[in-house]
């Protein structure tokens, strides 16, 4: 047992983590972009981050630098940044991203990455980007998206080719990607341990962060309560899947309250190290 009920476990994991944060620029080794890291660290986890149709990195350094504060490198490619998004080239960044991480010393080189502790994730169609990343790359652990969009290529098909856990946070007022026929949809389709939670009044770009000119075009605006709670299940689910911590296990067993568990197949404990 952790000891944590669900509600405990968001409290804690919705707060900055121990560890003091640095940032750095994927441009320094060849592609645009950011990469959050703790102060120093050997063999840590690592994230790739898929950024949204027309959104900026920006949108999403304080989750990016939440994980690093909770012990995980979290380095998101800036690219694909115009209305012609390619979710190939956007799915083929996130595993140049994981490039990185786990094959250069990160800060002054006091930081590494374990190639064995690596997940992609996203929002909208970085969503379904990460999901084209972990269905074509055998060294992805872990998939969590953030009211992912369908692609094409097609998300849903690649779910089926899926077999490492995922977490899909789902947007319930989303209206450009209704959970019924894209996060949803692609849970069902996953090969491996999945879990779908939605949160009932969150729009399409709640998980964002601050004021966007793209919120005139898309539907919703970033949300402080969302943010809260992707940083909460996010740094759960990746401490779960790629460190075997099981302090937080309640989290993700268990509904809460603006995040319900909506959909589930064979129990995340299963993937646990």
């Amino acid at each position: 047992m952790s000891g944590y009920s669900a509600k405990q476990a968001l409290d804690q994991l919705s707060k900055p983590g121990k560890h003091e944060v640095l940032r750095g620029e994927l441009a320094l080794v060849g592609l645009p972009g950011a990469v959050f890291t703790p102060a120093s660290g050997l063999g840590l986890p690592a994230v790739a981050f898929g950024h949204g149709w027309l959104q900026p990195v920006g949108r999403y350094v304080g989750l990016l630098r939440h994980l690093a504060s909770w012990g995980i490198v979290a380095a998101a490619p800036n690219t694909q940044r115009g209305p012609l998004l390619s979710a190939r080239l956007h799915a083929a960044n996130l595993r140049t991203t994981l490039d990185i991480c786990s094959g250069v010393r990160l800060g002054d080189g006091d930081i590494s990455v374990d190639p064995a502790k690596l997940a992609v994730a996203g929002h909208s169609l970085g969503g379904g980007a990460a999901v084209l990343a972990a269905a074509d790359d055998e060294r992805v652990r872990a998939v969590i998206t953030l009211a992912a969009t369908e692609t094409r290529p097609s998300a849903l098909d690649a779910a089926r080719r899926v077999t490492v856990p995922g977490l899909h946070l789902a947007a319930g007022e989303d209206r450009i990607a209704p959970p019924v026929g894209h996060s949803e949809a692609i849970a069902e389709a996953w090969l491996g341990p999945v879990q779908v939670r939605t949160l009932p009044k969150v729009g399409h770009l709640g998980f964002a962060e601050g004021r966007h000119w793209s919120e005139l075009m898309l539907d919703g605006k970033g949300e402080r309560a969302a943010n809260k709670l992707a940083k909460a299940f996010t740094t759960a689910f990746l401490l779960r899947t790629l460190t075997g911590d099981k302090t937080y296990d309640a989290l993700l067993d268990n509904d809460v309250k603006g995040a319900a568990l909506t959909y589930q197949r064979a129990a995340l404990a299963r993937a646990r190290h």
